[in-house]
């Protein structure tokens, strides 16, 4: 007996022990499990992002392989061809999703909301362009790109193929004209632009001059800021309807989520289309280290320009109004912005930039739908940036001095201009003739700005976009506040409202109660209470 219960004894005691000692495996093995777990949902939840930016980096590697190939135009074109498909499919629901979602967003939102948040964002857009056409003309003063690189056209034999200037004037009536225009239909490709005709003129004299005579003309492109100001109209014409505009405000918001769906589909052909963007460009290169070289303290100005406004002073913006990271918010659009910097477009940016705001930081759609197509079409900060920078290039190149009022000049008509600029690849040059036709200086060397353009455009298109989408976040940030402000004053007119009719009820002058009593016993004798009047 006693030997069997020693067994025992030493059975239990083995037991407890190989039990002890698979514990902390078992533990292990759990939290192997739970890290494998974390990190497929990890991978799972950034897939498309960490796909993105390894098709950026396999274009690059891909150009640097094929370049040595030495290939024609031709076999060029057909490299670029995924990245075309992929460009075609994001113009492809740029006017659904602008339309839309503006038309949705405006309807949505009531007239104080829609009137007070318009007004901060038409503040938010010029304040920041304002800022980052100072922040250009002031570098360009410290690094003075242009000094000492004159004769650059002759060295690197470029082409004499530049935009036909434009009358200042004439510029800025151009963009009125567009945001009326005559048909939508047409305005869907078409735009409104200002070209010259010479005339003979003849005087008393007999003598016949040559008059430059303005006319009207139209030319391919997608007239955004009229579609804009047309879909936001409707939205606030069906808003007043009430209860008559509901279904076609439904019929909207279904276009609206259909394209978003599309727009799904199209980010996961992203990472294949940057990866055949970028190799394409990289192969079309000629002579790479002359440009950079020879305007290497402009590309340095310009990129600079860009970094530290959109690193620094819109952050800086977005956390002085909402007193959170700007840096987490940014993180969340690491798609969009591989975009921006593969398309260099923000018109071809825009469905990505609504899906992955709405997703990763919670904004709301009311407020990105609303905001996003208009801050893609009307804030350039970027691009105010590479302007006013190429203006004073210029100058400089030129060997002229500008006067403080050439400088106020440069920085208002970059604002104003680049309202209009289109969000296209190379869109912001055209711009840079209305400035430099402000100021009276020659558009002869825009060819230098037009050959290293490839290269600036992208940072540029990167702090456009990036400008958008912080200012979203800063309206739906003063749109939740608001919201939330409301609601607890609402609460507190309730509060109050339930105690005054409380207090009167108990302190009425007119009765006063005695031996007070349950409602039990006062409905089963109501002679309880003694009444003075």
């Amino acid at each position: 007996m006693e030997a069997a219960a020693a067994g025992e004894g030493e059975g239990k005691a083995g037991h407890g022990r190989n039990g002890h000692a698979e514990g902390p495996a078992a533990e292990q093995r759990r939290g192997g499990e739970a890290r494998l777990r974390g990190c497929r949902a990890f991978l799972r939840r950034n897939a498309l992002v960490l796909l993105t930016v390894s098709g950026v980096v396999a274009g690059v590697a891909l150009g640097a392989a094929v370049r040595g190939a030495a290939l024609g135009p031709a076999q060029v074109s057909y490299l670029a061809f995924p990245g075309e498909l992929l460009l075609r499919m994001l113009r492809m629901v740029i006017l659904p999703l602008v339309v839309c979602s503006l038309v949705s967003g405006a309807a949505s939102l009531d007239t104080r909301s829609l009137g007070r948040l318009g007004g901060i964002a038409v503040a938010y857009f010029l304040g920041t362009t304002l800022l980052a056409s100072g922040l250009a003309v002031a570098l360009g003063f410290i690094i003075r790109p242009g000094a000492g690189a004159s004769a650059l056209n002759t060295q690197l034999g470029l082409p004499g193929a530049l935009p036909k200037s434009k009358e200042t004037v004439d510029s800025f009536l151009d963009l009125i004209r567009n945001l009326f225009p005559a048909n939508l239909v047409a305005a869907a490709f078409e735009t409104y632009a200002t070209d010259y005709q010479m005339l003979p003129r003849n005087t008393t004299l007999g003598n016949i001059t040559w008059e430059k005579v303005p006319i009207g003309t139209e030319i391919r492109g997608m007239n955004i800021l009229g579609l804009v100001l047309f879909a936001l109209v409707l939205g606030v014409a069906l808003k007043k309807l009430g209860q008559e505009g509901e279904d076609l405000i439904r019929f909207f918001n279904s276009f609206n989520e259909a394209t978003m769906v599309l727009v799904t589909w199209i980010m996961w052909y992203v990472p294949i289309g940057i990866m055949f963007l970028v190799g394409s460009k990289i192969v079309e290169m000629e002579d790479i280290m002359l440009l950079v070289t020879s305007l290497g303290k402009y590309i340095f100005a310009s990129i600079l320009g860009h970094v530290i406004h959109g690193g620094i002073i819109l952050p800086l913006i977005y956390f002085a109004a909402t007193r959170q990271n700007p840096y987490r918010f940014l993180l969340g659009l690491i798609t969009p912005l591989a975009t921006a910097f593969a398309t260099c477009s923000s018109s071809a940016t825009l469905p990505s930039m609504i899906k992955c705001i709405e997703e990763n930081n919670g904004v709301d759609k009311r407020i990105s739908r609303f905001i996003l197509p208009i801050g893609a079409t009307v804030n350039m900060d970027g691009a105010a940036i590479f302007q006013c920078m190429a203006a004073v290039f210029i100058a400089q190149l030129n060997n002229v001095d500008l006067n403080p009022g050439q400088i106020f000049t440069i920085l208002v008509t970059a604002t104003a201009s680049s309202v209009g600029a289109a969000g296209v690849p190379a869109g912001g040059v055209l711009t840079i003739a209305i400035i430099l036709e402000a100021i009276g200086l020659p558009t002869n060397d825009l060819s230098l700005i037009l050959a290293v353009d490839w290269i600036v455009d992208r940072t540029t298109t990167v702090v456009n976009v990036e400008g958008d989408a912080l200012g979203a976040g800063i309206l739906n940030y003063l749109n939740e506040k608001d919201k939330k402000e409301r609601e607890q004053e609402l609460k507190e007119v309730t509060v109050e409202a339930v105690a005054n009719s409380k207090s009167e009820a108990e302190t009425s002058p007119l009765v006063t109660h005695k031996n007070p009593v349950s409602n039990t016993s006062s409905t089963a004798d109501p002679e309880s209470k003694e009444s003075v009047l």
